[in-house]
């Protein structure tokens, strides 16, 4: 690439990053209803048209903000996650890094609550096209259950980093709605809860919870049907 496309390229990437800044800044502010492309072109301080040429509507925008999340977060799970055993604690270090992570933007994902209530939004953590993102992050519950000191059933196996996905969905809804000072309720909330579904876990093993375990899988196909 020549210096001159190089320069481009460059410019071309710190509009974009501005744009996009400006779209969650205000997101934050009015709400992802609320905000316009209008509104979000002027912040970052480019044409409305250019605003467009990057990111056709504001669903892009957002998509481009779970995108980025998803690329940066990868080396912080991957470092706290270095050197902790225990099905327990990865859980809390995994979904601890989110907090941390997702903070700044909290306000960001409250305005997008009522989206992602809906599985056929585009902007729904359960929808085709976050499809991509949300597989990627499965792929880390994968991870955190190899080697992880507790037994888990064959049949369940194939099953549970989605499900644990789920468990982590279910946690960060809480975070994003929690009041308390420093969302510490969710802190507490993350601690007591995978301790709960670690031990769930290595309770399915038992022979006894079979016909229970068999069930459950039931259950989740019927209601992950299609999806």
């Amino acid at each position: 690439m020549s210096p001159q496309k190089a320069v481009k390229a460059t410019k071309a990437e710190e509009t974009k990053l501005r744009i996009l800044d400006a779209a969650l800044a205000l997101f934050r502010e009015e709400g992802f209803d609320a905000a316009t492309m209008r509104e979000i072109a002027a912040k970052a301080q480019v044409a409305t048209g250019a605003a467009y040429y990057y990111y056709p509507s504001k669903e892009a925008l957002v998509l481009a903000f779970y995108q980025r999340s998803c690329a940066e977060m990868e080396p912080l799970i991957a470092a706290a996650l270095e050197g902790v055993d225990g099905l327990k604690e990865r859980l809390r270090a995994l979904i601890g890094v989110k907090f941390s992570y997702f903070a700044p933007n909290r306000g960001v994902l409250r305005a997008l609550l009522r989206n992602g209530a809906d599985p056929s939004h585009p902007l729904s953590p359960f929808s085709p096209e976050t499809r991509e993102i949300r597989d990627a992050d499965i792929v880390w519950f994968e991870r955190i259950l190899e080697d992880c000191g507790t037994k888990i059933p064959r049949d369940l196996a194939p099953r549970l980093p989605g499900l644990l996905w789920f468990f982590q969905m279910g946690v960060i809804f809480f975070w994003v709605v929690d009041e308390s000072p420093d969302q510490e309720r969710s802190r507490r909330l993350l601690d007591l809860a995978s301790a709960t579904v670690a031990t769930l876990i290595q309770l399915s093993a038992l022979p006894f919870m079979r016909p229970v375990r068999k069930t459950a899988l039931q259950l989740v196909e019927i209601a992950t049907e299609g999806r």
